[in-house]
């Protein structure tokens, strides 16, 4: 797994720094809400994430009570933030396997939120859930409790390659549970796909595309396999059990899954998502916009007004902080204005609606000019965009704008 950031030691109660406490509320608000718990670990993924078996020793975590805790920390947000009244315009509960927790549990966290906070009116409120970890009774019983958007683990579907992830669904998994939410009502739905698994075709990749357009989704995600250390696909990798993910095929992958989604319906909006208009997931949104959340949870991390913290990783040391009464907020970080200026163009250079020249200094204009002289990007209306060559170099571009 991921290290934490090096931060500050923020204060036992969680209080913000004044500027951040006297700004609160003049963004969009939401919640982050991360249930830790999967059935089996993936290869490739290094999440903050535990299986039954590695939390055999820690008595004080239990799924079937794992809710009250997190209850418990939308409690403080509500204390540390005061009293002010800001709808909480987005929720995204991920993880993790979040349908591992019942309905139920899942629909008290968010009448929390609701009780202490106030849902929006119109408010996105989003489910992460693997194909097999749902039924046609327990999606009805989500959209019943609050949920209106659901986002479904696909990855693949080629046998093949959901057996070099790991994934323990079947190909056709996620299409019955994409038919299985719209019959339960949910009108907006997602699928993920990872791309550039070794031993993945170029064709084998279209039969991906393919099969996740076929679903009729408003919504999807394509990522690019990225080998985490520590994982035990690099470890294979390493080994060389397996090839390393070939760049130059996935480059290819990338061109054809924009060309089919694009053609479908769904243009691009942010460098590994498209959606038909719309249905762009507005809580991820809202992240890149530099809005304000709070991440509930073990290893959550949250941002208001410019102060950025992230919560211990393991649940039960987040469960024993809030039973004393305490954050359970590991470090933080308070953020120069020079560091938010970097982070918006980092952040807004990833979506389609690009970033405002006018905002750019004269060497940065001047850094434009070249990367447009490349074919790494165009200006349109005062705005700079990237083209499609510039999205598979997109961390590149932002060095030559920021460093």
């Amino acid at each position: 797994m991921p290290s934490q950031p090096i931060g500050e030691v923020p204060p036992s109660g969680g209080t913000l720094p004044e500027p951040s406490a006297a700004a609160f509320g003049l963004r969009d608000f939401g919640f982050y809400v991360h249930i830790p718990f999967c059935a089996s670990r993936c290869g490739y993924c290094d999440f903050n994430t535990y299986t039954a078996l590695e939390l055999a020793g820690s008595s004080s975590v239990a799924q079937s009570t794992f809710a009250e805790h997190l209850g418990a920390e939308v409690d403080l947000a509500r204390e540390v933030l005061g009293d002010r009244r800001v709808p909480v315009s987005t929720v995204f509960v991920g993880g993790g396997t979040p349908t591992l927790i019942t309905p139920e549990a899942l629909g008290s966290v968010l009448a929390t939120i609701d009780s202490r906070f106030g849902l929006a009116d119109g408010a996105e409120v989003t489910l992460e859930a693997n194909p097999d970890s749902v039924d046609p009774r327990s999606l009805s019983l989500l959209r019943e409790v609050g949920f209106t958007r659901i986002s479904f683990g696909m990855q693949s579907a080629v046998p093949h390659v959901l057996g070099v992830l790991d994934r323990t669904h079947t190909p056709g998994g996620a299409l019955q549970a994409v038919a299985d939410a719209r019959a339960a009502g949910f009108e907006q739905i997602s699928l993920d796909l990872i791309y550039g698994t070794p031993g993945e075709s170029l064709a084998e990749w279209r039969t991906t595309v393919d099969s996740a357009l076929s679903a009729g989704v408003g919504h999807v995600s394509a990522y690019a396999l990225i080998v985490e250390p520590g994982t035990r696909l690099a470890a294979a990798v390493r080994r060389g059990d397996i090839s390393a993910p070939d760049d130059d095929l996935m480059a290819d992958m990338y061109d054809l899954a924009d060309e089919a989604f694009t053609a479908a319906g769904l243009p691009w909006y942010e460098l590994s998502n498209w959606a038909i208009p719309g249905q762009e997931c507005r809580h991820n949104v809202a992240y890149w916009r530099g809005a304000d959340w709070w991440g509930v949870g073990p290893g959550a991390h949250s941002h208001v007004a410019g102060t950025r913290w992230w919560n211990v990783k393991h649940p039960a040391a987040y469960v024993q902080r809030l039973a004393a009464g305490e954050s359970p907020a590991a470090g933080r970080e308070v953020l120069d204005p020079t560091t938010r200026a970097v982070e918006e163009i980092m952040l807004e250079v990833r979506m389609a609606g690009g970033i405002d020249v006018a905002g750019l200094s004269s060497e940065q204009r001047i850094e434009l000019d070249r990367v447009v002289a490349d074919g790494l990007g165009d200006v349109a209306g005062g705005r700079f965009r990237l083209t499609r060559p510039g999205r598979l170099l997109a961390d590149a571009v932002v060095r030559r704008l920021v460093d």
